[in-house]
């Protein structure tokens, strides 16, 4: 490997640094490698540090070079990212990714229809924020590759999100990431789609066009690694030209699993400035619902953006579930508890349900081809909703498990 610059800093340092790494690479012409590492747990992880970084320089057939390390409780694949950028930083022709082994438990699968009621928002180059978020239950973690990450800080981020996608327990939490806008975001794929994502977030989203690019270039992606599972896509509507053309989004690809709207960019985009009451976007989020459903799949609120305000975001969440939304994105782990609280189904509705599962099940097995509830008719869409609320409120304990058995239905 050629590289015409000699010394390279890449990372973060700092009192308020934690769970990251500050890291300078100096290449030499001899004396073999050196590694000076400041680090409150040296003595605890001192020589592990040491040997992960030596085995990252024979990796990478680094013979001489002084490593600085000023460690803040980074963990092996924050390390392993910071240093591979660092190399590639000097070395920009060189591709190899030197690659942090699976977790085992991140191995699991996720499907179209799953609940999407809460989505975590994490900036992709703070990794601080990554190993607890699945312990606040939310239904999908969201690594954001877009807007969280300073123009600076992007090639860093691709590399930090690849490997907490590879080494990070998210508690079977979906598995996603927002990429950048297109065309930036093709780049980001590579980095992702090969690491078990279950969705790709695609942002500001104006034709179906940018859905059949992501599409392509997945599909090649998941053929040249031999990826087996589905991968579904969330389109993000956040400017008039958007929301104009929503159905049209929501339809472009049998992979997409939802529809959400963005509205900070959406009025910044027809020049007004958002509101609590939400009246200068009713339109738009009423448009974003409508094409969701039109093609069947999910239709996702946008970030309710005051974090302390927690009667304010149910109030929020309680208007979003009353026009058709399934789901509300979240900035702040406290928000979780909120939504998904609130997005489970009422008493009423779990009631209905329950009369829809039961006249169903009966028809089923009297062998008739019609099913019927009073003098209306159930059809099987009308039974698969039906069937999600009574699963939902037996999993969040709202009815018992054996509910079929009571007779006051």
């Amino acid at each position: 490997m050629n590289s015409e610059n000699k010394k390279i800093s890449v990372g973060k340092r700092g009192k308020e640094v934690r769970s990251d790494c500050y890291i300078e690479l100096e290449l030499k012409e001899k004396g073999g490698i050196k590694i000076n590492l400041n680090s409150k747990v040296e003595s605890m992880y001192g020589d592990s540090i040491k040997t992960l970084i030596l085995g990252m320089c024979d990796f990478y057939n680094i013979e001489n070079a002084e490593i600085f390390i000023e460690d803040s409780g980074a963990l092996n694949y924050t390390l392993m990212a910071r240093f591979e950028l660092a190399v590639k930083k000097l070395f920009p022709e060189e591709k190899r990714e030197c690659l942090p082994d699976f977790n085992k438990v991140n191995k699991y699968n996720s499907s179209k229809d799953k609940l999407r009621r809460s989505r975590l928002y994490l900036p992709g180059n703070e990794p601080k924020f990554y190993s607890n978020a699945g312990l606040h239950k939310p239904d999908g973690i969201i690594l954001d590759l877009e807007d969280s990450v300073a123009p600076s800080e992007k090639e860093a981020a691709q590399l930090l999100v690849r490997n907490a996608l590879r080494r990070v327990d998210f508690y079977g939490a979906e598995r996603m990431v927002r990429i950048n806008q297109l065309p930036k975001g093709l780049d980001d794929l590579r980095f992702i789609v090969p690491n078990n994502i279950h969705v790709i977030l695609i942002p500001k989203v104006e034709s179906e066009e940018d859905i059949k690019l992501i599409e392509e270039k997945v599909l090649s992606l998941k053929e040249e690694y031999k990826i087996k599972n589905d991968i579904y896509f969330m389109p993000i509507i956040e400017s008039a030209k958007g929301v104009v053309n929503s159905f049209q989004i929501a339809s472009a690809s049998k992979f997409n699993c939802a529809l959400a709207v963005g509205l900070e960019d959406y009025t910044a985009d027809i020049g007004t400035e958002r509101t609590k009451e939400g009246t200068e976007s009713f339109y738009a989020r009423s448009a974003v619902i409508n094409a969701a459903k039109a093609a069947k799949i999910q239709a996702i609120d946008t970030v309710f953006s005051d974090v302390s305000d927690m009667e304010g975001l149910r109030n929020s969440v309680l208007e979003a579930k009353s026009l058709g939304f399934d789901g509300k994105g979240c900035i702040h782990p406290r928000q979780i508890k909120v939504i998904n609280e609130a997005f489970l189904p009422s008493e009423k509705e779990i009631e209905k349900a329950k009369k829809i599962v039961i006249a169903f099940e009966e028809a089923e097995a009297k062998g008739l081809g019609v099913v019927s509830l009073g003098s209306k008719m159930i059809d099987a869409p009308v039974v698969k909703r039906a069937r999600r609320v009574v699963n939902l409120a037996e999993e969040n304990g709202l009815i018992e498990k054996d509910w079929r058995n009571i007779k006051s239905l």
